[in-house]
Parts: C-alpha cells; sequence; structure tokens
C-alpha cells in the first residue's frame, strides 16, 4: 500500500533516511488544511482590523497599528501555507513573474 502511494504522489523512488516516514507524519488532511487556514486568516483579519481601530488612539496608536497590521498581514499570507505547503508557496512567490511583487511586498512589511 505504502509503494502505490508514492507511485500515485509521485514520490516513485525511496528517499533515504527517515525523511520519508517524517514527511508522511507531517501531512496534513484536506479538511485539517482547510480548517488551518481558516483560524490563520480569521486571525490575521482580526489583528488588521485592531491595528486599523488602533490607529485612532493618541500617543502610541501609530506604533501599534504598526505592530498589529503587520502581524495580521504575515497571518494572512500564512494562511496560505495551509493550502499550498511552505515550499510550494515558496516557489510560487519568487517566480520571475512575481519575484518584484514579492520583493515589494515583503520590503512593506
Amino acid at each position: 500500500m505504502d509503494k502505490l502511494k508514492r507511485v500515485l504522489s509521485g514520490r516513485d523512488a525511496e528517499e533515504p533516511g527517515g525523511l520519508s516516514e517524517v514527511i508522511d507524519a507531517t501531512s496534513l488532511s484536506w479538511g485539517t488544511r482547510v480548517k488551518g487556514f481558516i483560524a490563520c486568516f480569521a486571525i490575521g483579519c482580526l489583528c488588521s482590523l485592531l491595528g486599523s481601530c488602533f490607529l485612532w488612539i493618541p500617543k502610541k496608536g501609530l506604533m501599534l497599528f504598526a505592530v498589529f497590521y503587520t502581524l495580521g498581514n504575515i497571518a494572512s499570507i500564512g494562511s496560505t501555507l495551509f493550502l499550498m505547503g511552505p515550499m510550494k508557496q515558496l516557489k510560487r512567490m519568487f517566480e520571475p513573474t512575481r519575484l518584484i511583487a514579492t520583493i515589494v511586498m515583503l520590503v512593506s512589511i
């Protein structure tokens, strides 16, 4: 059964060491991925909204806005890691057609 899983997932060759065990143990089901995405995205939106509300507080409002808005953006971007996986996300972000947008976004954060 394991060999069939490897063939269907594109990992026909045996991976060295315990790496294949780690990959199989850390893979999430589709339902868990969607739940993680929704939770992380909701937290990101909430932090961004709180940051916008903190903007109107005198004196420390600007600092609180910067912190919460940045955390919200990072959480919202990080939520897509649940759907695609970290390596696929990074590969897509740094494709030649998206490179300038990625750099501008990361510098802006």
